[in-house]
């Protein structure tokens, strides 16, 4: 599977678009910007300065330059974005211009933020270089940047022009790194695609590799799940919250732990805290909770954490985008693909809940 020929899945909506899955696919940039924009910002991480010049390359037909920001979250800073935004100015850079965000989540985030306020908006193409960005960050068109009192409270609604999933760039990528990208893909098995948890818990975790069948068909299951999802639903105001699950308690731990714990880590403790929640509130039966643990252990991701008290989560919780007014909001599992909204539950729960995820508890 890995050998043949790209997939195209396609977004449709107000501003439709496709991502492409397969390898190699540089050469594709020049056809997803078509023959509109002059210049292209190409913003990129310190560390990837090599593959930003191969995809300069690529785009020979534009003026391209490069924008290289931080490696990671902390690329995803008003001040980063704001030095891209002096470059845009100095470049003279017009809203028939583009921008193509090239890294991980945090790069793709910032890219298209950069992209969705600049001239009020210009196009983007998103070229993700994790696993992580592939399934999550470069699809659907949320950007943003982080403060200081949590991670992506301002950002915007920006889809893409086009998402290139190169997973010939995964060869490269940190086993942990891949592995962590995971958490995302086996939470999309659990509120959509049952399939995706038959094909993590019958596979060997050690042929999970960026070569191999089994990931490209991951990779493409929980894509068109979010495409599923966020092309009824652009700006989260109904169905598109099912794909946070896991991720109010997810947030809160990244916060506590200075975003040392990766995201699809977080993701995995987030979901096992959220599948023990809808058990001890009565929505969730025994076994599908534990199926959690059992799924995301199994590719290698952590699923309890203590390194925070419940006191400092919940309150990290408190100011987490989802909570609305006063009221925390949780995507909970009444069943696999079966999910709702659990809205504000008691606090004997969510600390039944935190104790089992700290290893504390029964579960």
């Amino acid at each position: 599977m890995s050998a043949r020929e790209p997939t195209v899945l396609h977004v449709g909506g107000a501003s439709p678009y496709d991502v492409v899955v397969g390898r190699e696919l540089l050469d594709r940039l020049p056809g997803v910007l078509g023959d509109g924009p002059q210049r292209v910002a190409l913003v990129h991480p310190v560390g990837l300065g090599q593959l930003a010049h191969l995809a300069r390359t690529a785009m020979s037909a534009y003026e391209v330059h490069l924008l290289p920001v931080p490696d990671g979250e902390a690329a995803k800073t008003a001040a980063v974005a704001a030095d891209c935004w002096e470059a845009l100015g100095r470049l003279g850079f017009t809203r028939s211009d583009a921008v193509v965000a090239l890294g991980g989540g945090a790069t793709t985030d910032l890219g298209g933020f950069v992209a969705a306020t600049w001239l009020r908006g210009v196009r983007v193409v998103h070229v993700p270089t994790s696993l992580l960005a592939m399934v999550d960050a470069a699809v659907g068109g949320k950007t943003g940047i982080d403060t200081g009192a949590g991670k992506n409270l301002v950002g915007a609604f920006h889809e893409p022009a086009g998402v290139l999933c190169d997973v010939a760039l995964l060869d490269s990528l940190p086993r942990a790194e891949l592995v962590a990208g995971l958490g995302e893909v086996v939470k999309c098995g659990f509120i959509a695609d049952p399939v995706i948890l038959d094909l993590v818990e019958g596979t060997d975790p050690d042929t999970i590799t960026p070569d191999s069948d089994v990931l490209r068909e991951l990779v493409e299951r929980a894509i068109q799940v979010k495409i599923d999802v966020v092309v009824d639903d652009l700006k989260e105001s109904g169905r598109r919250e099912v794909l946070n699950y896991g991720h109010t308690m997810a947030h809160a731990i990244e916060r506590a732990s200075d975003y040392q714990v990766r995201h699809g880590e977080a993701v995995a403790i987030g979901s096992v805290f959220v599948a023990e929640l809808a058990r001890v509130a009565g929505v969730l039966d025994d076994a599908t909770a534990e199926r959690h643990r059992a799924a995301f252990e199994r590719v290698g991701l952590p699923t309890r954490w203590y390194g925070a008290s419940y006191e400092e989560l919940r309150a990290a919780m408190a100011v987490d985008k989802k909570a609305r007014g006063s009221t925390l909001r949780f995507v909970v599992l009444e069943g696999i693909g079966v999910p709702r909204v659990l809205a504000d539950p008691p606090e004997e729960m969510l600390r039944a809940a935190y104790d089992v995820m700290t290893g504390g508890g029964a579960g």
